[in-house]
């Protein structure tokens, strides 16, 4: 369940909504004077900055009445009842807080949060309020580990932070007790401490994107954008299918007033398989004939990918029982296009489309691009195993690509 005071925004985070009724709730929006609205916001604003979060739910339900048509209020509200939800001992309880901080997150969205981890957040909650899985097999190590999270949402940092390392003693391959460690220190603006901690958790597990991402905070705080570019795309590269990666480099894109995009590259041919393995290929009859641009070559794209599902597939992967669409196919299809336009003599100059997949084939990402930027449910099942060996390419690929717009080109 991603953490409350993890998620890079204003004011500390951001909260919201209520369902249908809030239990004790019985002020209404009409009683209330413009000034007692005022001293809630204030109320809310301080004990958010404090990380007092289960504390300043009762102000932010206040507030909720009163403004319901508030994104900003809603925002809190949630991440408040996220808070609330740690320190409950009831199941029940738990789950109708998640619920609760659901609907919050949904109704803030509606009113026009534009906040980019907001898609993240709502997909990472289940409707159902069903809790995530804990933090450790080990039961003394999940008991303190969820200890800590009740007196770090209560605003109790050093006592939270004693606990997490007792959890990290219990089980020291506890990624989130490191992680939340740094966590305590960035709250109390100790950004040192909370690197030590934060590169702690990296090395509990390099291939999560989290910490990448969390560790980024206090770069931005002290506007080391260059430094926090680097840990956004070490986050993005890790899992570049997580909105929440993707929302923290959007976040420094936009800090920054970076354009960032992929390469434009339309690739002029669709291939399905039957059942049967059958092949259909979509391509314009135009490209075969009478253009001097390697057009052509895209004849070579669907016999190739033929090829796979008929045989090369079970050769590359023996151990998967089924055919499906991988990065290898992927690459060796579109390499076979480029062998043919570019060793027929006929060619003058290659159209962008080619020109482009021959630069990055040239620059040793192509496979980055196709992970990153390309991916479908086949494709994307070959990433954990090309970031184990090849992280410097797909960090080579965002670093000259993406976040230069594209290219140059």
């Amino acid at each position: 369940m991603p953490r409350p005071h993890l998620l890079n925004m204003p004011l500390c985070l951001a909260f919201l909504i209520l369902g249908p009724i809030f239990v004790g709730a019985t002020v209404t929006a009409s009683a209330q004077t413009f000034t007692e609205i005022q001293t809630w916001d204030r109320e809310a604003a301080q004990l958010l900055k404090e990380g007092k979060y289960v504390q300043a739910l009762p102000v932010l339900e206040r507030l909720a009445i009163s403004k319901p048509d508030d994104a900003q209020v809603q925002w809190n509200l949630g991440f408040a009842l996220l808070a609330k939800s740690r320190t409950s001992t009831f199941d029940w309880d738990q789950r109708d807080l998640r619920v609760n901080a659901r609907k919050a997150f949904v109704r803030s969205k509606e009113l026009g949060n534009t906040e980019a981890v907001l898609p993240a957040l709502i997909q990472s909650l289940p409707p159902d309020g069903s809790p995530g899985p804990g933090f450790s097999p080990n039961e003394a190590a999940n008991a303190m580990m969820n200890a800590a999270e009740a007196s770090f949402s209560s605003g109790n940092l050093d006592d939270a932070f004693k606990k997490y390392q007792a959890g990290l003693k219990l089980d020291p391959t506890i990624y989130e007790a490191a992680l939340y460690s740094g966590d305590v220190f960035l709250r109390k603006e100790e950004y040192a401490q909370a690197e030590i901690w934060y590169q702690r958790a990296i090395a509990i597990n390099p291939n999560r994107e989290t910490a990448y991402r969390y560790s980024a905070t206090p770069l931005m705080k002290q506007r080391r954008f260059d430094q926090a570019r680097d840990r956004y795309i070490e986050a993005y590269i890790s899992e570049p299918y997580s909105r929440f990666s993707v929302a923290g480099i959007t976040n420094w894109a936009k800090a920054t007033n970076t354009s960032m995009s992929h390469p434009q590259i339309d690739i002029p041919t669709k291939v399905t398989f039957a059942e049967n393995g059958d092949v259909k290929v979509d391509l314009d009859v135009s490209l075969l004939s009478g253009k001097d641009d390697g057009s052509f070559a895209w004849i070579a794209y669907g016999a190739t990918r033929s090829s796979w599902r008929k045989e090369k597939f079970a050769k590359a992967y023996p151990r998967e029982k089924a055919y499906r669409h991988s990065l290898a196919e992927e690459a060796d299809a579109l390499r076979s296009v480029l062998l043919i336009a570019t060793t027929d003599k006929k060619v003058k100059t290659l159209n962008p489309t080619l020109a482009k997949l021959k630069k990055l084939d040239e620059d040793g990402v192509l496979e980055a691009y196709l992970l990153i930027a390309r991916p479908d449910e086949g494709i994307a099942q070959d990433h954990a195993a090309y970031l184990n060996s090849n992280r410097d390419k797909l960090r080579q690929y965002v670093v000259k690509y993406v976040v230069t717009n594209g290219g140059n080109w």
